[in-house]
């Protein structure tokens, strides 16, 4: 079930920390939309601040998982994959060990339980590193020769793994536990190419003096373009539309010119 929050502040990035405290979420976690740009005005004067709405699905224990997912992943969830019987040893030869978990215990040991079961009904096999976030939160690295078709078409996949991932970990869960899911660093490597696109664009708005638009993204990427832009000279940015064809526009913004207050002396002929 979708929900929104409003919230304020002296920037946009001040107005959308504010929403995320309140709510205890990450930025992945939410669709951001800026209903109101702060204005500083002239000496104070008729400063406005920013204010956001921030869109957050709260979990339905008594529904299924809904999410943006791809046939491979739905695939693979479709049952909980089966306990393997352990092997019965050969004749004079010593049994194999089975490979024991990383994590044992807590948060940590769950993730990397779900994900292993979901990978192996995908049929890849991966190396899983977790390690905790700055800001709190597990930070999920899978690296191995299948990461194709765990990442999918522009991270698709990978954020319907992220997704079902943070539903598995933490339903019926008192305390919500971020988990960010990636892939021998597919998300930096987006988040650079983004960046880039995002001042090419700007630089072709400004050039011509007119809109453009960005093709549709999710609401991360679409966040990734409005802090590239934030400071960019002549431009300003905004989403239309609805997901999952939800685009930013870069608008062209002339350079306003403060008017001179001071009392004009006049020429006498």
């Amino acid at each position: 079930m979708k929900k929104y929050l409003e919230k304020s502040g002296k920037t946009e990035d001040e107005a959308l920390a504010a929403a995320l405290r309140e709510l205890g979420l990450d930025r992945d976690d939410v669709s951001v939309e800026i209903i109101e740009r702060a204005k500083s005005g002239f000496l104070g004067i008729g400063a406005s601040p920013a204010v956001v709405r921030v869109e957050y699905e709260v979990p339905d224990e008594e529904e299924e998982v809904i999410a943006p997912v791809t046939p491979k992943v739905a695939e693979a969830v479709k049952a909980p994959a089966a306990p393997k019987a352990p092997a019965a040893p050969k004749a004079q030869a010593e049994p194999k060990a089975p490979a024991a978990p990383k994590y044992t215990e807590g948060v940590k040991a769950e993730t990397e339980s779900f994900l292993r079961g979901l990978l192996e009904r995908m049929g890849v096999k991966a190396e899983i590193e977790i390690t905790d976030r700055e800001n709190g939160g597990l930070l999920v690295n899978l690296s191995g020769p299948g990461m194709g078709a765990v990442i999918g078409r522009r991270g698709e996949t990978l954020d319907a793994i992220q997704h079902l991932t943070n539903y598995a970990v933490n339903r019926g869960s008192d305390k919500r536990c971020h988990i960010s899911v990636d892939a021998e660093s597919y998300r930096a490597k987006r988040e650079e190419s983004l960046v880039h696109l995002a001042e090419k664009m700007a630089a072709k708005v400004v050039k011509y003096k007119r809109s453009m638009a960005l093709e549709p993204m999710n609401s991360y990427e679409r966040h990734v373009i409005h802090t590239a832009l934030q400071n960019f000279e002549g431009v300003s940015t905004s989403s239309t539309g609805t997901e999952p064809n939800r685009r930013v526009v870069v608008s062209y913004e002339r350079p306003n010119k403060q008017e001179d207050t001071r009392p004009k002396s006049r020429e006498w002929s």
